[in-house]
């Protein structure tokens, strides 16, 4: 990418929209009758006019790839791993020396340990929440859970920010919505992440709702859209000029979306060379973090991809042996790509669970719940590479020194994406609401 066009689009991310929370007026499925079904999306999305912000910081990042891996991923198994502890700490997995002096990863990140100058690495993530649901709300939104309110997700907030680029989805899930705290929270639902619907290691993989169904072809379609455009005319009559502008909206991105051969293109993998498929890894994970590539290459803001089951109550080591090495060639590959591709600098990179997992391995040669510390990383979107933050101690049972906070890792996020994280967004009841509460921006991590 040439450096014009990325000044460009890292200039774009200091216009962000009003925030201002719209009711609904469209039923559900009121796209049926023109052959598609964006309405989650696109439903009640505003022409908003943008503003500049003056005390938003300077965005370092333009796209985010969050790898969420649902479960509890064992931080002693992979980034955190304790060699001196007693073998019921450190467990089975070895240790090994990345090509950073002093840090080392579990034995099974071979090909990521290769790029740890890349990588910043906290050590002393907590928060207290062991329960899976709880955890998730913590890791996917900044908010600790509350019963009154749902908090929006990072990607929704970034949606709700800047909204689309190139005609592409703003906020998407790879395969799918990985929960419910991955949404849009209190904010509107078209603020909600596009899914997928289908996981692209599949032979048959094909993105729900991106096409016409068969039969549809361009002059009917046309036709339908006419008619739609009458129907809005005959609504703006007796509607306020707010609603007509959220049907416009709505149903004009719906139909950028299915008709940009670029934004379909974005979505296809049987574009990309075979060696690069298999650079990636012909499973599960790979290609989602290739699809995840090639959709912030086009223009996506943020893209949430997911992978595994890291809930290891029993037998964590054959477990890890299971799901590491595969995400390890694809974590390891993608930060490659993204580098020779000029697009590192301005995509950031976090890896992240809900929770970690207990210092002793049990009875059963597994490690249960854990959310006192634990480990993400982070790389690219201007963080600093080949350090670790803070530490879990010799047992990975609590943070030594450096607690990070969930609220601290998401102000982090949003200021390199040139968010302010003290801003506020409106909840129902006209209720203004921060951003982030009470997080500090990682000023070790952030270049």
């Amino acid at each position: 990418m040439s450096s014009t066009r990325r000044a460009g689009r890292l200039q774009h991310k200091h216009r962000s929209p009003r925030a201002r929370t719209r009711r609904g007026f469209l039923a559900a499925g009121a796209l049926g009758g023109l052959g598609i079904s964006l309405g989650d999306f696109f439903a009640l999305r505003t022409a908003q006019a943008a503003r500049n912000d003056p005390t938003a910081p300077a965005a370092r990042a333009s796209s985010v790839i969050h790898i969420f891996l649902p479960g509890g991923m064992s931080n002693q198994e992979t980034w955190d791993p304790k060699p001196l502890a007693p073998i019921e700490y450190r467990g089975d997995l070895s240790a090994i020396s990345t090509n950073v002096t002093g840090i080392q990863f579990g034995e099974l990140l071979r090909r990521t340990s290769a790029v740890a100058d890349k990588l910043a690495v906290v050590r002393s993530l907590t928060h207290g929440e062991a329960a899976h649901p709880r955890g998730r709300q913590s890791m996917l939104t900044g908010y600790r859970p509350s019963p009154a309110i749902e908090y929006p997700s990072f990607g929704s907030v970034v949606s709700h920010e800047f909204g689309p680029r190139n005609n592409l989805p703003p906020y998407v899930c790879i395969p799918e919505q990985p929960d419910v705290a991955a949404g849009s929270g209190y904010l509107s639902s078209a603020y909600n992440p596009f899914a997928l619907g289908s996981d692209p290691a599949r032979g048959d993989f094909r993105v729900r709702d991106l096409n016409p169904p068969s039969g549809v072809e361009a002059p009917r379609q046309a036709r339908r859209l006419e008619a739609l455009e009458i129907a809005n005319a005959r609504f703006a009559e007796t509607a306020d000029s707010d609603a007509v502008g959220a049907v416009d909206a709505f149903y004009e991105r719906a139909f950028n979306l299915i008709n940009s051969q670029e934004a379909r293109a974005a979505f296809q993998l049987d574009q990309e060379p075979e060696k690069v498929k298999d650079r990636y890894g012909r499973n599960a994970i790979g290609q989602r973090m290739l699809l995840a590539r090639r959709l912030v290459e086009a223009g996506a803001r943020f893209v949430t991809l997911t992978y595994g089951n890291w809930d290891h109550h029993q037998q964590v080591t054959p477990s890890m042996r299971r799901l590491v090495p595969s995400f390890d060639q694809a974590l390891a590959t993608l930060i490659r790509d993204l580098g020779e591709r000029g697009l590192l600098e301005e995509t950031l990179v976090l890896v992240s669970s809900e929770f970690g997992r207990t210092p002793k391995i049990n009875q059963d040669g597994g490690r249960d719940h854990w959310s006192r510390v634990f480990s993400v990383a982070m790389a690219g979107g201007g963080i600093r590479g080949g350090q670790v933050l803070g530490s879990s101690g010799p047992t990975a049972s609590e943070p030594e020194d450096r607690p990070v906070t969930p609220e601290d890792l998401a102000a982090t996020l949003y200021h390199q994406l040139g968010i302010a994280p003290d801003n506020e967004l409106m909840a129902p009841g006209a209720r203004p609401i921060e951003i982030v509460k009470g997080g500090n921006v990682l000023r070790e991590l952030v270049g």
